[in-house]
């Protein structure tokens, strides 16, 4: 043997040492009644990955539908992939989508009797499509510019939804411009694309039960006016209230005017900051604006000029150094101005400001404008432990919500 072989011998023996130990062909796997038959793929055409194939289920025939339903319509994982109230949410939203097809069905056999057809239940269903999708196209230019607002408040948007069919385009497009912010409150392992997928498939399905049932309704009990009179409205009332309820059961964990002040609220009163699933039954969906007292009676998003005076700006930035906000005292309301570049942690620090300035007022210090300087020194002590806090509970800090609200930039002049 020559020295040129003796090497290609060496080395074919050290590749043969260094080659990793024969895998398993396949195995089972045996849990709750099942056994899976799983086997490594051929690594030419699936990369040597896992394949699973059911052999033996011997669950009663429940379980197995049951499981069946959960791996079309939940995502993977459930419920441990998602955060606190999804099944709520779902439950409401397939009772949404339910009575509104069917509410469809009924309107566009109503409106077409008005003109004087006579259409079947089926032809009135298509005839609803119709119409739908040419008002969705108006309604899409009007309110595409109120993307921002619809961040700040996605739940009042979506309930907005659901109010009536006259504003249908509108509806459409607060619905789906809120759809993204609610999934993503749910999400909980980057699994935001599966949980939207399967979100619309319940819509999908629950739509479809519900042209079905209203296909029924309109040949029985609805084939009179005298029906349609107490079922339309019947169905509108539940439509209504799936809508508020799937909304209430939304943890959305980014910061708006109505959630800073409830959490910095909670925290001056109790020393605890609330997370988002503790807030959601408390959110006023209707009146997000409303002012809180205990949050120091902020009010955000109005012009500088109407709530500062000229000669005051220079003496709040020196009270405020450093800082991304202005407050001030008018009429038992404390307006905030932020900076164009604010985020939530500066919202949050402005309203500590406010609420601990109103706190010692009710209590005798004085004025709401004389302990300011107090206000934010102590401010300044508890905000780095209570800006942790309202990290760890969930809440997303690096923006501020104020939808189209007014900001201010100041010039720097050489």
């Amino acid at each position: 043997m020559n020295i040129l072989e003796r090497i290609r011998g060496g080395g074919d023996r050290a590749a043969a040492t260094e080659r990793p130990p024969p895998q398993p062909e396949f195995w089972v796997e045996i849990s709750e009644s099942v056994s899976r038959l799983c086997s490594f793929d051929a690594v030419g055409s699936g990369g040597g990955r896992i394949s699973v194939k059911v052999i033996q289920d011997s669950r009663p025939i429940h379980d197995k539908v049951v499981d069946s339903f959960l791996n079309k319509f939940f995502p993977s994982g459930y419920p441990y992939s998602v955060n606190e109230g999804y099944l709520t949410y779902t439950k409401f939203r397939a009772l949404q989508h339910f009575s509104s097809a069917m509410l469809h069905v009924l309107s566009t056999q109503s409106l077409l009797f008005a003109a004087g057809l006579r259409p079947t239940p089926a032809q009135a269903t298509a005839a609803s499509w119709i119409l739908k999708d040419g008002m969705q196209h108006a309604g899409k230019l009007i309110c595409s510019s109120m993307g921002a607002r619809m961040d700040s408040e996605p739940k009042s948007w979506r309930i907005l939804a659901g109010l009536g069919n006259f504003a249908k385009g509108m509806a459409v497009v607060a619905a789906r411009a809120t759809r993204l912010p609610i999934y993503s409150s749910f999400a909980k392992e980057g699994n935001l694309s599966d949980l939207f997928a399967k979100g619309e498939a319940i819509s999908t399905l629950f739509n479809v039960m519900g042209i079905g049932a209203g296909i029924g309704l309109a040949s029985t009990v609805c084939s009179t006016t005298q029906g349609k009179l107490i079922v339309g409205p019947l169905l509108s009332a539940v439509h209504i209230y799936g809508v508020v309820q799937e909304m209430r059961a939304t943890p959305v964990n980014t910061l708006n005017p109505q959630r800073t002040a409830m959490i910095v609220a909670d925290f001056v009163k109790s020393g605890k900051v609330s997370g988002p699933a503790e807030l959601r039954y408390r959110e006023d969906l209707l009146f997000p604006n409303r002012l809180i007292e205990e949050a120091g009676s902020v009010k955000i998003g109005q012009p500088l000029r109407r709530v500062l005076r000229p000669w005051l700006v220079e003496q709040l930035r020196a009270t405020f150094p450093n800082e991304k906000f202005l407050l001030n005292q008018k009429s038992n309301k404390t307006y905030m101005v932020l900076e164009q570049s604010a985020s939530g942690e500066d919202a949050l620090r402005g309203w500590l400001v406010a609420a601990f300035a109103s706190e010692m007022e009710r209590s005798g210090m004085g004025s709401r404008d004389a302990v300011l300087n107090v206000a934010y020194e102590k401010m300044e002590r508890v905000f780095p432990t209570f800006v942790s806090e309202v990290r760890s509970r969930g809440w997303y800090t690096d923006q501020f919500l104020d939808g189209n609200g007014s900001r201010i930039a100041f010039a720097k002049f050489q």
